[in-house]
């Protein structure tokens, strides 16, 4: 210019940003969610699995979770005055100040709950006339003097045991306390005296002077040893005869420890250290396992001993907690690794999308800067840092959202997440564009997709990932998930499928489409012929809009099979261990219902059908039947009647012994039919000829025959023969007529089902109920005829399979890869629309110019879609289908299912497809395509064809 200046331009990014404002959210929109997504996964993994160790450590056994350090009393050849103050409370507290402080990381101590001080290890003989003796059996009793007593503990009666005067070992009068448990098992009170034998000079006289109750009954302090808060009646090994003796504990004042010193029962100092877990995170499980393991055997039992002394040991199951814990974890790990995969890899794809859609908007912008000589690097330049200005805000956000989400979980894991998303979009926005324009490009050039031939590279690289998906597949059917550990290979399976089901559709999409075009061609109308044209040309057809779509139906397929399975799995576990909606028997095995109970339940609201059941364990099967089964048990402590097979390597007895069970064969039927169990064959027991019902009062004799439904295994062992049985219904024959796999209520797979009509007692022990009682009104019915009687539920059994934080936060996990792949696949089809709309537009307003009417216009946008759209709906869902078939020998949902549940059955859950996951997603993107096409053709109907061909000659 005349005066020297250069004319100031613009700044790049803010003309840009100025430009395209709605392009610019959108993205960062895109990223912010994508990056959110990409950081809470770690995060949510890491939550559920320090959960679920915080969660195990703190419900397991207070003894076997804490740290115990034990050691003898101090030497017999030490002066009495040092081993007297080797048991005093200052030492002992200051040894155990030394070791909490020692402990190494990660494992701390609950401080709170430390319990240290000297008891005794070999029960004494408690001679006192006045303690209980159930067996003529006398009590025997322990005696520990630990710290704390009135912090964890609340004084009922008496006053707390103290020492006024200095004890030693020389003393013979000591004080002590029991808790109210103990006081009532062993009718002890305020004043009692026990007498303790010594190895010098008279006894040991202890006073109970004060009863008290535990603050925190489950607490370390209280649970690690049982026998200090509540006696136990114990059955005596060495009597050859069924007898049982009391045992418990006694209290004694803090210092009174030196007085067990002369006493036999092998005092010995400990200090007990419960583990604190509110510090603990999931990554801590593997350093966890090798500090307990050092403190056991290894250099942090040699420090231990440098602190308490040459003689110590370090006793705890915290270890095997920890490694339960672990097992757990490395087998959800592998499944979660699935969804992990599929929607990262869909993501990516979706990422690349987007960068091919602004890619293709500004293909003309940058063709003319790239004409005018503007370099390569100069151009991906500016791509770059307009990309970042708004990539890394949105992945910075989606970063913070996501730690704001989920409060627990290490930080880096989730911000190399991020990071990844951001990096990616920077890169591939300018990479895809400045690849376009290595070497100039002819305008108008056409990419029919069917004169496109593949190259040899492409058959390379698909030949290529087919090899891997297979091993994949492979590896994944031999090994399955179940072993533990995370294969990126074996969990990508589903993900190489897709890709491979992607590059194959996209060849064989021109062959129906070259099919279809010729008998349309023959049609009047050009709707249709043109379309297809259109289809067989639009590039929203290539293989990454494709691979986009079949890789979210896949993952989202995959992912609501896992859900449906775990679901299938829990419902069946409950109907399994109740045998119906409600369940209704005796707590102990040969308890039976009254009439009265029957027909009050039968009469409560709700209702539907109820099926009472004479369940008998452990029938003697005839010697020549009983080569070759396992034997069905009793129920189980909570009354549950398991059944649970013995197996088949089990004693003489075991294999000799069946469950027979007394049916009504009518309502069996309806309950059978209503709870999705095995037909069963009513008709074959009917009670008529040999089996007709007893007359009142008579007795079945052996000569009777019975006909019987057995299980397949019992069914192979008695044969088509009869055979005697004694049982507590009646002696009788039986001979097997029909099988069945399954019985209600027993898991058992040894079992004979006959008709209760036609044994000698007949009145049941099980009443199965379907319907919806009210809990409330169920329970109040059976209360009513006694407390011998017990209540359980489906639904109160289905929900004890969700407790862990481990299970619930991978079935979370779960939901959110299908929410995410359903919702990746709807926006690839949006954007694999979006990168034709102006196209379509320009389309609509040239043909409206020679005639087209809006509502043709409409058909053809539909129809236009139509083929890429069922395309990929098809293809996902077979692929999804296909991906289910194969992996599911491989994958074992028991741990994500049933696992950490005492009592539920562990047999192997395979994954199945199901139908809803499958058809859902598909349908989505079907009914999203037609909706945009719809949207759009309404669109373009509003604006009139010279204000969208004056903008110039778009193709």
């Amino acid at each position: 210019m005349s005066d020297g200046k250069r004319a100031a331009s613009a700044p790049w990014i803010r003309t840009r940003l100025r430009t395209a404002p709605g392009a610019a959210v959108a993205l960062a929109v895109l990223v912010l969610v994508t990056a959110f997504l990409a950081g809470a996964f770690p995060r949510a993994v890491d939550a559920y699995e320090t959960k679920g160790l915080r969660h195990d450590i703190r419900l397991a056994d207070a003894g076997r979770s804490a740290v115990e350090v034990s050691r003898p009393q101090p030497g017999l050849e030490l002066p009495r005055e040092q081993r007297e103050a080797g048991v005093r409370t200052p030492e002992l507290r200051r040894i155990g100040g030394a070791l909490g402080k020692a402990l190494p990381d990660p494992l701390r101590a609950d401080m709170s709950s430390v319990a240290f001080g000297v008891r005794t290890l070999k029960p004494v003989l408690a001679t006192e006339p006045w303690l209980p003796r159930p067996d003529t059996v006398p009590p025997q009793l322990s005696y520990t003097a630990q710290t704390g007593l009135k912090e964890h503990a609340r004084l009922v009666k008496g006053a707390w045991p103290t020492t006024p005067d200095a004890v030693t070992a020389g003393s013979r009068a000591v004080r002590g306390a029991v808790t109210e448990e103990t006081a009532a098992a062993l009718n002890m009170k305020v004043g009692s005296t026990l007498r303790l034998p010594t190895a010098v000079g008279g006894p040991l006289t202890v006073t109970v002077t004060g009863i008290v109750a535990p603050r925190d009954p489950g607490g370390s302090y209280w649970s690690a040893d049982p026998l200090v808060r509540t006696p136990s009646l114990i059955p005596d090994p060495a009597s050859p005869f069924p007898q049982n003796y009391w045992t418990g504990t006694v209290l004694l004042a803090e210092d009174a420890g030196p007085a067990l010193l002369a006493t036999a029962t092998e005092p010995s100092l400990f200090w007990r250290f419960p583990p604190d877990a509110s510090a603990l995170t999931g990554p801590d499980g593997a350093r966890l396992t090798a500090v307990v393991n050092s403190l056991e055997s290894g250099p942090g039992l040699l420090k231990v001993r440098a602190i308490a002394g040459d003689t110590a040991e370090v006793l705890t199951g915290l270890g095997h907690i920890v490694q339960a814990n672990a097992r757990m974890r490395d087998a959800i790990s592998p499944v979660i690794a699935v969804a992990a995969l599929g929607i990262g890899s869909v993501a990516a794809v979706v990422l690349v999308m987007t960068g091919a859609l602004i890619a293709a908007r500004r293909k003309a912008e940058l063709a003319l800067m790239r004409s005018r000589g503007g370099s390569l690097r100069g151009i991906g330049g500016r791509l770059l840092a307009e990309t970042a200005v708004t990539v890394v805000p949105a992945s910075a956000l989606g970063l913070l959202l996501a730690v704001l989400a989920v409060g627990e979980g290490r930080w880096w894991p989730a911000a190399l997440a991020a990071a990844g998303v951001g990096l990616l979009v920077c890169v591939a926005l300018p990479l895809r564009t400045t690849l376009q324009h290595i070497r100039p490009t002819l305008h108008g050039a056409r990419e029919d997709m069917v004169s496109a031939r593949p190259s040899r590279r492409r058959t390379v690289a698909e030949l290529t990932l087919l090899v891997l998906a297979v091993g994949a597949v492979t590896a994944l059917r031999r090994r399955g998930t179940s072993g533990g550990g995370t294969d990126l290979l074996v969990s990508g399976a589903p993900v190489l499928l897709a890709l491979i089901a992607a590059l194959v559709l996209v060849r064989l999409y021109p062959l129906p489409l070259r099919l279809a075009a010729r008998p349309v061609a023959r049609l009047r109308g050009a709707i249709g012929f043109l379309s297809l044209a259109r289809a067989g040309r639009s590039s929203a057809g290539g293989a990454l809009p494709l691979l986009a779509l079949l890789l979210a139906l896949a993952t989202a397929a995959f992912g609501g099979s896992v859900i449906a399975g775990i679901g299938d799995a829990r419902d069946d576990a409950a109907l399994t261990t109740v045998g119906a909606d409600a369940r209704v028997s005796g707590k102990s095995e040969r308890a039976t219902l009254p009439d009265e109970l029957v027909r009050t339940v039968r009469g409560l609201d709700g209702v539907r059908n109820a099926a009472p059941l004479r369940v008998e364990f452990g029938v003697t099967m005839p010697e020549t039947a009983a080569g070759g089964g396992g034997a069905g048990s009793g129920p189980d402590d909570s009354g549950t009647d398991t059944g649970a097979d013995s197996g088949g390597g089990g004693d003489a007895a075991g294999a000799r012994a069946t469950t027979m069970v007394g049916v009504d064969p009518a309502s069996y039927t309806r309950l059978a039919r209503t709870t999705g169990l095995p037909d069963f064959p009513s008709g074959l027991l009917k009670a008529t000829g040999a089996s007709a019902p007893l007359p009142e009062g008579a007795k079945s004799g052996p000569e009777r025959v019975l006909p019987v439904i057995a299980s397949p295994a019992v069914a192979a062992r008695l044969g088509k023969e009869q055979h005697a049985v004694d049982t507590l219904s009646g002696n009788f024959k039986v001979q097997v007529v029909g099988t069945v796999e399954r019985v209600a209520s027993l898991a058992s797979t040894n079992f004979l089902i006959v008709n209760s009509a036609s044994l000698e007692q007949r009145v049941p022990t099980t009443l199965l109920l379907t319907g919806a009682p009210d809990p409330g009104k169920l329970r109040a019915a059976a209360d009513g005829n006694g407390e011998e009687f017990v209540v359980q539920l489906r639904s109160e059994e289905r929900a004890r399979y969700v407790n862990t934080p481990m299970q619930a936060g991978a079935e979370r996990i779960y939901l959110a890869a299908v929410a995410a792949g359903a919702g990746y696949a709807l926006l690839a089809v949006l954007l694999s629309l979006l990168q034709t709309a102006p196209e379509r537009k320009t389309l609509l307003a040239r043909l409206r110019t020679m005639g087209l009417t809006t509502g043709q216009g409409r058909r053809l946008l539909a129809f236009e879609a139509t083929p890429q759209a069922l395309l990929a709906a098809g293809g996902g869902l077979l692929t999804g289908w296909a991906t289910i078939v194969l992996l599911s020998p491989g994958i074992d949902l028991v741990p994500l299912a049933l696992a950490g549940v005492a009592g539920s059955d562990t047999s192997p859950v395979t994954l199945r497809a199901d139908l809803w996951s499958l058809a859902l997603p598909a349908a989505g993107v079907v009914a999203l395509a037609a909706a945009v096409a719809g949207v759009q053709a309404w669109w373009a109907s509003r604006r009139g064809s010279i204000t969208e061909l004056r903008a110039g000659d778009s193709r």
